[in-house]
């Protein structure tokens, strides 16, 4: 099966192959504002991507992806205001940050990490180009684009600009000339980040930077940009528009991707919402157990929204306990990973990481019942050809059981013992049974004496 994915440019999954097949596929991800933690839905594309990038590179041989880091932007002079520190402070220390987070979730890094304060000469010749071309004007400071310039605008997000402006918080200042028209250069202050331009001292708009940044190191067509569906406007509608106009009418991205928000407590999470699960917060509570959260993102379609709950990590968690004390079970035999044709079929099949997931409990099953050197040895490989594809199960299996027999996780067992103890004296027989089930899917074995309850691991 040829790789397929679902483009939101044409509302259809399509089959792939890149511009360019001897230099290999191009993708570019939009990547963090750095100005505080990010929360898990900021790890969404990241994970989700990665598996799609280690599928083209598996593919094509060779895959250049940049994943940006906006390190210029209001809120980054807000946060280093209010905390009484320089720009570069804030900037340097959640750039450190994040990446230490994307490491912790098993992203690979990226071989090209495009900063915006690194490409303000290739911001400015792009703003020249668009005012060349009358996309582009100058007002008391500022450089904005023509919205009205460019007659395709909203074909991305299939609204009329009068749709998207009623649905966005715009500003409209006097010096527009349309209301819809979005800043590509604005003026700074002595006191906030600014460099020397032909219109004065200023910094850039937010999605002006993408579209140097992708040109600079992609070209001017790209093969796939990849982001969250909450960036679809005005963000890359805007990408699309001032990137189109600079280089001649020539598309900008021949694939778009976007990957579903994340609900928790029914809704988005956002921090706007004050509703996030922070990641550096996820990986203190839940030590040694960063690949589960990576499970967790990608135990639903990428297309669709993923509700977010302890719930989820913790069955991640038990779901790992399981194939990994497979691994366990077959540490006495040598493999080496071969991805599966199956598994490649389900990611080739705009990425379906559920199906594939499921894939992986039955590969684990067949091994755990497989007799023989030979089959033993095939039923490894395969099963960790399988984790490899989506950045799972690459740890010694004694790394995560030591893990799971900590304190916190005994005192977990103990919990679902007591609550057991207490259904079954409440005559609750079938949650009694459904936890002794659970808890013997996790491995663990109950022996009821007169007594007390006393448990092992298998």
């Amino acid at each position: 099966m040829a790789l397929r994915l679902h483009n939101t440019l044409t509302r259809r999954v399509e089959p792939f192959a890149p511009l360019d097949p001897v230099a290999g596929p191009t993708m570019y991800l939009c990547g963090p504002t750095v100005y505080n933690y990010v929360h898990i839905g900021n790890a969404r594309g990241p994970v989700v991507f990665d598996v799609l990038a280690a599928l083209l590179r598996r593919r094509y041989g060779a895959l250049r992806y940049a994943r940006n880091i906006t390190d210029v932007d209001d809120k980054i002079n807000a946060a280093a205001r209010e905390a009484g520190v320089p720009i570069s402070d804030i900037t340097e220390r959640f750039t450190a940050v994040y990446l230490e987070e994307m490491a912790a979730l098993g992203v690979e890094p990226q071989s090209l990490q495009p900063k915006a304060t690194e490409h303000i000469p290739q911001i400015i010749a792009m703003i020249e180009r668009l005012i060349e071309r009358g996309n582009a004007y100058a007002a008391e400071g500022h450089v904005l684009f023509s919205v009205g310039s460019y007659p395709d605008y909203g074909k991305l997000s299939r609204q009329s600009p009068e749709d998207m402006l009623a649905g966005a918080r715009v500003d409209v200042a006097p010096y527009k000339q349309d209301p819809g028209d979005f800043v590509l250069w604005k003026p700074s202050t002595d006191d906030l980040p600014g460099w020397e331009s032909p219109w004065g001292r200023g910094r850039p708009g937010w999605h002006i930077e993408c579209s140097a940044m992708a040109e600079a190191h992609l070209g001017d067509t790209i093969d796939i940009h990849a982001g969250g569906v909450d960036l679809q406007f005005p963000h890359h509608e805007n990408e699309v528009a001032q990137s189109e106009c600079a280089h001649g009418g020539k598309p900008f991205a021949r694939f778009w991707l976007h990957n579903g928000m994340l609900v928790f407590g029914g809704s988005k999470m956002s921090k706007s919402l004050g509703n996030v699960e922070r990641i550096h917060t996820l990986l203190e509570r839940y030590p040694g157990r960063s690949e589960a959260l990576r499970y967790a993102l990608l135990s639903a379609h990428y297309r669709q929204p993923l509700d977010w709950t302890p719930a989820l990590v913790d069955q991640s968690i038990r779901t790992l306990d399981r194939l990994y004390g497979t691994l366990r079970d077959l540490s006495d035999v040598e493999a080496t990973p071969v991805i599966p044709q199956s598994i490649e079929d389900m990611l080739d099949d705009d990425l379906n990481t559920p199906q594939a997931l499921a894939e992986i409990a039955r590969l684990a099953g067949e091994a755990r019942k497989a007799e023989g050197a030979d089959a033993r040895r095939e039923a490894k490989s395969a099963l960790l050809g399988a984790g490899l594809a989506l950045g799972l199960l690459q740890r010694a299996p004694s790394e995560w059981i030591e893990g799971v027999t900590s304190n916190d996780d005994d005192a977990r067992i103990q919990g679902l013992i007591d609550e057991r103890i207490a259904a079954k004296a409440a005559k609750d027989f079938a949650r009694a049974d459904a936890i002794r089930r659970q808890l013997a899917d996790d491995g663990i074995l109950l022996e009821d004496t007169p007594q007390g309850v006393r448990w092992k691991r298998a």
